[in-house]
């Protein structure tokens, strides 16, 4: 009888540890997925997922987009390993706007539209006022297939609006987001220093 009530407590400690891995792995592959609609560069079956949460204002944005990315890619991403998910945080209008034309713009062309936005940030950037920054953005655009009537229906379009202040609050809730750019690898948030040496150092934990 005490061998009978052993194999049946040992039969139902099984069945509760494979119930647990199910979830756990159900909860992983969730988190795991990303948004197709999100702007991607590498491939969606790598290990190492990078969501980089920026604002396109922002200048620590810029040199981490023109300096820290490019080694990632060289390195992580186009070695297969890993995946960069750029998510907008917008800190002003300016930059909320710059993420709508961003969602505006033909998928193929936007990871060009991110790299000329930084690259000419401190330029398109110094206007007076938000009009004087809007007809920057619509030069910038023009040469990437928005034209000025596309651009003014780009930015009152409230799904694209939607969309981009839902990921923000989001982000804030769900990683504590106070500042850009903030880097979550893996759902996990960097610590210190968003430099290539730091990102580096997590990433070869994972794989």
């Amino acid at each position: 009888m005490i061998n009978s009530n052993l194999h049946i407590k040992l039969i139902s400690l099984v069945k509760i540890l494979i119930i647990y891995f199910i979830l756990s792995t159900k909860s992983y592959t969730e988190d795991s997925k990303i948004d197709k609609s999100l702007v991607t560069i590498g491939s969606y079956d790598a290990t190492v997922k990078i969501k980089i949460f920026s604002s396109l204002t922002c200048p620590h944005c810029a040199s981490f987009h023109s300096e820290v990315v490019p080694e990632i890619m060289k390195k992580f991403v186009e070695t297969g390993k890993a995946q960069l998910i750029f998510i907008d945080f917008p800190l002003d209008l300016a930059a909320f706007n710059a993420s709508k034309l961003l969602h505006c713009i033909d998928q193929k062309k936007q990871i060009i539209f991110l790299d000329t936005i930084y690259e000419t940030q401190e330029s398109w950037t110094s206007g007076s006022g938000i009009e004087d920054i809007n007809e920057n953005l619509k030069k910038i655009v023009k040469n990437l297939g928005i034209n000025s009537s596309q651009f003014d229906k780009c930015l009152i379009d409230e799904s694209i609006s939607d969309k981009i202040l839902n990921g923000r609050i989001e982000g804030n809730k769900k990683y504590s987001i106070n500042s850009t750019p903030t880097i979550i690898i893996n759902e996990k948030k960097l610590e210190g220093s968003a430099s290539f040496k730091n990102i580096k150092k997590r990433i070869e934990k994972i794989i």
